[in-house]
């Protein structure tokens, strides 16, 4: 892998997981809002780089038997997913969105796993810019090396 490549992978991977941050935002953001429904990012690795996968690059090599394949990996945001799981209902019968039976529903977003989530999210990112730092260390010094 080249070090471009470690940078667009490292790239690709901020924006990926500042997309999460700004979900997990918006989701604390409505936690007071009714019928708000907490969104769910989703991540897709954008290779196959489990065993079977693996095994199936290889055979599709024939010549190139006992190698590795080459994968490029990284990660990508594909959209979001709504949490299935229901507010509780709080009765306010004068309230714009309230139903027949004057309920609202409140919103299903749980403040302690959006601050895990986000938690989780800002290591991820932390992470893939310490990959794009080194990578563009390790280019400086290539430079240097070649002067």
């Amino acid at each position: 892998m080249s070090l471009m490549e470690s940078m667009n992978i490292g790239g690709r991977a901020l924006r990926v997981h500042g997309n999460r941050l700004d979900i997990h935002t918006k989701n604390m953001a409505n936690i007071d809002t009714p019928n708000y429904v907490r969104k769910i990012p989703v991540l897709n690795a954008t290779e196959d780089v489990s065993f079977h996968g693996l095994m199936n690059e290889m055979k599709e090599d024939v010549f190139g038997v006992g190698t590795l394949p080459y994968l490029q990996g990284g990660v990508q945001f594909t959209g979001t997913v709504e949490d299935p799981t229901l507010g509780d209902k709080i009765y306010k019968p004068g309230h714009p969105d309230a139903d027949a039976d004057g309920y609202i529903r409140a919103s299903n977003v749980n403040p302690m796993v959006e601050m895990a989530d986000a938690i989780l999210a800002q290591r991820a990112y932390e992470a893939n810019l310490a990959v794009v730092n080194i990578s563009k260390a390790m280019a400086q010094r290539a430079v240097e090396i070649g002067k």
